[in-house]
């Protein structure tokens, strides 16, 4: 492994996640694909994370922890884990949840098999789709507002090229569903790969922030939807009003 020059980055945010962090740190380190690096961000826990996060940093030089000095919020800390990135593709992974020892080996293999995609999406219920396959710019937009929900995905579905990901600003900050709009701006300007693997568990919880507010997770979904189709002029009129309905 190659702890100078990773292929993939792995950013793991964190907040208050000690009952779940060491169970999601050991499943990437369990990863069929030895050359990445861990970068673990802590938002100003008030439990035993950091602790956690720096015990296992101590035994593997391929993880490194930053600790925040004031509250980020979720994809404000998302973009600051980025910025310390130093492989060729990030991959988030949520301090909660699961990695498949197979995921990074199999999204890694997709971006490199499809180099001009500056992103990739894991998308299993897609039948159609049984192996890697690349969209062309603008027809994701196409895919989504027609036949699937294809960008309802969390940040832990995608994988980024990361210069792609620096030249699109990365997240907007927008709370509940930032995941969501950047993946909607970034199909105007790039390819796309969609990847059928099941390559994680993702952990539902009480503690997790969606389910905090879902009337306004809706309200903000559909208004990021709105501006998206407004502004594509790949789509027809009844496509956009078919999307609407989404």
């Amino acid at each position: 492994m190659n702890t100078a020059h990773p292929i993939v980055s792995v950013l793991m945010t964190a907040y208050n996640r000690e009952k779940f962090l060491a169970e999601a740190i050991e499943s990437v380190l369990a990863s069929t694909l030895a050359n990445f690096e861990l970068i673990i961000v802590d938002d100003c826990s008030t439990d035993s994370t950091v602790a956690i996060a720096q015990s296992y940093a101590s035994k593997d030089a391929r993880i490194k922890v930053f600790v925040n000095e004031i509250n980020l919020g979720d994809y404000n800390n998302r973009n600051r884990a980025a910025s310390y990135a130093n492989g060729k593709y990030i991959k988030y992974w949520d301090s909660d949840d699961i990695m498949y020892p197979h995921c990074l080996q199999v999204m890694v293999s997709a971006m490199e098999k499809f180099p001009g995609a500056g992103f990739g999406l894991i998308k299993p219920h897609l039948p159609q789709y049984n192996r890697p396959y690349p969209f062309c710019i603008d027809e994701p937009f196409k895919a989504f507002f027609n036949d699937t929900t294809l960008f309802n995905n969390s940040p832990g579905s995608a994988i980024f090229s990361t210069l792609f990901f620096k030249e699109m600003n990365g997240f907007s900050g927008i709370r509940y569903i930032g995941d969501y709009e950047f993946f909607l701006k970034s199909a105007a300007h790039t390819s796309l790969v969609i990847m059928p693997a099941f390559l994680g568990w993702d952990r539902q919880h009480e503690v997790q922030e969606r389910n905090f507010d879902r009337i306004k997770y809706e309200a903000l979904r559909y208004d990021v939807l709105f501006k998206a189709i407004k502004n594509n002029r790949q789509l027809t009129v009844a496509e956009k009003e078919k999307g609407l309905k989404q």
